[in-house]
């Protein structure tokens, strides 16, 4: 059984501990302690209103399910209390100088950094960027106006660019490139449109090069509880976790 603390008891957290299985939620911490005490009574782990005591109990892996500032604070320190760790909120390590310092940290103290699949699919095939030439790498992001706290009466395109820009520009919407980014070991271009007329989240993804080429659409359910939330990105985080001690690794 593997002992998770949880980073943040909101929607995604709730999702992951409904499917604990070879797993077990122990420890929870939230910036609002009435809320962790909450989560820790309905899932029967011990919650924390002191990030440091939260670290001192015994866990394999902390889970980041809350923001990135979470994970931008406490991600360095996660690691050196010799616990693993996971990043929901990938928009974080979009600091370049940050997140080298957190590989070198992990390194270091022979830790892992995991970064769930989130709300695409197909990332471990874009980590042939890493050791194949690239012609072509494109996200395009559609999201209805008021997911985006906008109005829009026709479908308008709001970014066009690099991931780096568009992790500053519209940092709620960064995820998704980040891990493009990431995974492929170069900055992937971004469109970020809006369209009334697209109830989901779209995300597409355009990848050529000596390979071949690849076009993969993905258009998320929001999740039951929250939908600001994408249910896929909730349930990569659980699939993770329920393969974390599985001695057949796909995709990886």
């Amino acid at each position: 059984m593997i002992n998770v603390g949880l980073l943040g008891c909101g929607n995604i957290g709730k999702i992951i501990a409904k499917g604990q299985d070879n797993f077990k939620i122990t420890a929870v911490f939230d910036v609002l302690p009435d809320r962790a005490e909450k989560f820790g009574e309905e899932f029967g782990a011990k919650a924390f209103s002191s990030f440091t005591e939260f670290l001192l109990e015994d866990t394999d892996i902390i889970v980041e399910a809350a923001s990135v500032a979470a994970a931008a604070e406490h991600a360095e320190e996660i690691l050196k209390s010799g616990k693993d760790i996971v990043i929901m909120s990938v928009g974080a390590l979009a600091d370049v100088a940050f997140r080298e310092e957190l590989i070198e940290t992990a390194r270091s103290l022979n830790k892992k950094i995991h970064i769930p699949s989130g709300a695409i699919i197909g990332l471990d095939n874009i980590k042939v960027g890493q050791t194949a030439r690239i012609d072509k790498f494109m996200l395009r992001t559609t999201k209805n106006p008021k997911s985006l706290s906008r109005e829009a009466d026709e479908k308008t395109r709001l970014f066009s660019g690099k991931a780096y820009d568009c992790v500053h520009q519209y940092p709620k919407n960064t995820n998704v490139a980040e891990s493009l980014s990431i995974a492929c070991g170069r900055d992937v271009d971004v469109e970020l449109w809006m369209d009334p007329n697209e109830d989901r989240n779209m995300h597409e993804i355009f990848f050529e090069g000596e390979f071949g080429e690849a076009y993969v659409r993905i258009r998320n359910l929001p999740s039951p509880d929250n939908p600001a939330t994408s249910y896929l990105a909730a349930l990569s985080i659980l699939t993770l976790l329920r393969n974390l001690d599985n001695p057949l690794v796909i995709g990886a």
